[in-house]
């Protein structure tokens, strides 16, 4: 691959620089007040978009004076962004929030000339909030390119660099996943969140929930500013243009889009978070499974501890499954050695996962002996054990690549459903919670009022064995009444009968 051209190496400096704009943006904002930081990042807004669009300024106008009002918006722009650091009045602060952007927005379009209509026509407003809010999203792939092909090994480099280049790539497409999963399981834990707050951060004090703020907050902001710029520079695209929403010469725009991975990039992004699962299921065997009271955070009952966070845990899974198919159909098949590490890796996502819905499986059943059982609880008690099955089919396909997973895949979804259908989840609703009641004396009555027939003959032997639940009668002879509405024979059905007959 040759070397690129001049503008590559520009839009290459360009996205690093949104970058740097981003990483200080948040440290402006995130956790402080707005005061002087709203006059430094404005500064630093239009030191990114004059690099941007450096040779896009100046020229003729297609409506008189549009330039010279562009540059005239720099007086009520800087006001307002010393008023953050002169003033305290909240309302002006918050008018301004909104106001100050859009002036920017504005600005940028006349001194681009991106819009054909003249500044005081309404269709000039609607050009920059479709260039502002709109066409980013458009150019959303365009950062991903620039990278992709910054990671491309070329002529004559070293393949250590070119390894350390698309280990870089693996760390940036990690980051993000790692921003959900160890927020997801930060909530779902206390002990987990715990000790993620205690881990400060090399510069001293940042700690690291809110070091994955931080970054967060910085990824999102570079990626705005550059899509922003990016769509200032290349206008709607004509037949035939280099750059519709990728740049010419990347690996997205010659021949057929590659859609795979590089295996030491995916490598990478199944090793980041293993290392978090790994240390999130060491937390699991000595906290949750090991039942150890007396390490608990101070004021926590174990019982408490535990019933937290199932459904965080099952969104964790998903993600997993997710990742799991993606490193199965998503991958590139390059050398033996890599794909031996893709596999084990996998492998151990896998292994961690059965670990969370185990996790999740026992918090969820000590949820429903605090609140008692419903339908919901129920359901996600089969989605959890689906969920568990689609991971045994998946580790069976990492190690054997002949095994078709679509077809292992719809045959248990369609054998999941067929036994839910015969759970007879209402039943199973009512007798569970008659022995709820036997073991606490609490009932939601109200609830089983709104199951079905099929529920008929737990509630009826609640009712006999506890006369004192008058409700419960109550309910009993609604339901059977309900039963027998509707007597003829092309209605029949087993659990109304049974009702009505009892």
């Amino acid at each position: 691959m040759r070397d690129p051209a001049p503008w590559q190496k520009r839009y290459h400096r360009l996205l690093l620089l949104a970058l740097t704009f981003g990483l200080f943006s948040q440290y402006m904002f995130v956790g402080h007040d707005a005061g002087i930081s709203v006059l430094l990042v404005v500064g630093g807004f239009y030191g990114l978009l004059f690099y941007g669009v450096k040779g896009r300024i100046g020229g003729l106008d297609q409506w008189r004076g549009q330039t010279r009002s562009g540059w005239l918006l720099f007086v009520p722009i800087s006001l307002l962004a010393i008023s953050y650091a002169v003033f305290a009045g909240e309302l002006f602060r918050a008018l301004n929030a909104v106001i100050l952007p859009l002036m920017l927005l504005s600005q940028a379009v006349l001194l681009t000339r991106s819009s054909k209509q003249p500044w005081y026509r309404p269709g000039f407003y609607e050009d920059v909030i479709h260039l502002g809010f709109i066409k980013p999203l458009t150019y959303m792939t365009v950062p991903f390119s620039l990278v992709s092909e910054w990671i491309a090994a070329k002529e004559g480099e070293s393949s250590g660099r070119g390894s350390l280049r698309k280990i870089s790539l693996g760390l940036v497409i990690a980051s993000p996943v790692l921003v959900v999963v160890i927020s997801l399981l930060a909530s779902a834990d206390s002990i987990f969140q715990s000790m993620l707050q205690s881990i400060p951060d090399l510069a001293g004090g940042l700690h690291a929930g809110e070091f994955v703020v931080r970054l967060l907050a910085a990824l999102l902001i570079a990626t705005y500013a550059f899509c922003y710029i990016w769509g200032l520079l290349f206008r709607e695209p004509a037949a035939g243009s280099a750059f519709p929403s990728t740049v010419a010469g990347s690996p997205t725009t010659s021949g057929r889009p590659s859609l795979r991975l590089d295996p030491i990039t995916a490598a990478t992004l199944f090793i980041s978070v293993n290392v978090v699962y790994l240390l999130f299921a060491a937390v699991q065997f000595t906290y949750l499974f090991g039942a150890a009271d007396g390490l608990l955070p101070d004021g926590e009952a174990y019982a408490a501890y535990a019933r937290k966070g199932f459904i965080e845990l099952v969104l964790v899974a998903v993600i997993n499954l997710a990742l799991l198919l993606i490193g199965l159909h998503g991958v590139r098949r390059e050398g033996k050695t890599v794909q031996l590490v893709i596999k084990t890796t996998l492998a151990l996502i896998v292994g961690c996962t059965v670990v969370m819905l185990v996790s999740a499986y026992s918090r969820l059943a000590l949820y429903e002996e605090a609140y008692g059982y419903t339908l919901t609880r129920l359901l996600v008690h089969g989605f959890m054990l689906f969920l568990a099955v689609l991971l045994v089919i998946a580790i069976v396909r990492v190690w054997w690549s002949r095994f078709s997973l679509a077809k292992a895949y719809i045959c248990a979804a369609v054998i999941a459903y067929v036994l839910m259908n015969y759970a007879n989840l209402d039943a199973r609703i009512a007798a569970n919670n008659a022995e709820r009641y036997e073991a606490t004396g609490i009932i939601d009555l109200d609830y089983l009022a709104t199951r079905s027939a099929d529920a008929t003959p737990a509630l009826a032997d609640l009712a006999a064995r506890y006369p004192e639940l008058e409700q419960a009668r109550a309910i009993l002879a609604d339901m059977r009444q309900e039963a027998s509405r509707d007597r003829a024979w092309q209605s029949w059905n087993w659990s109304k009968w049974r009702a009505a007959e009892s």
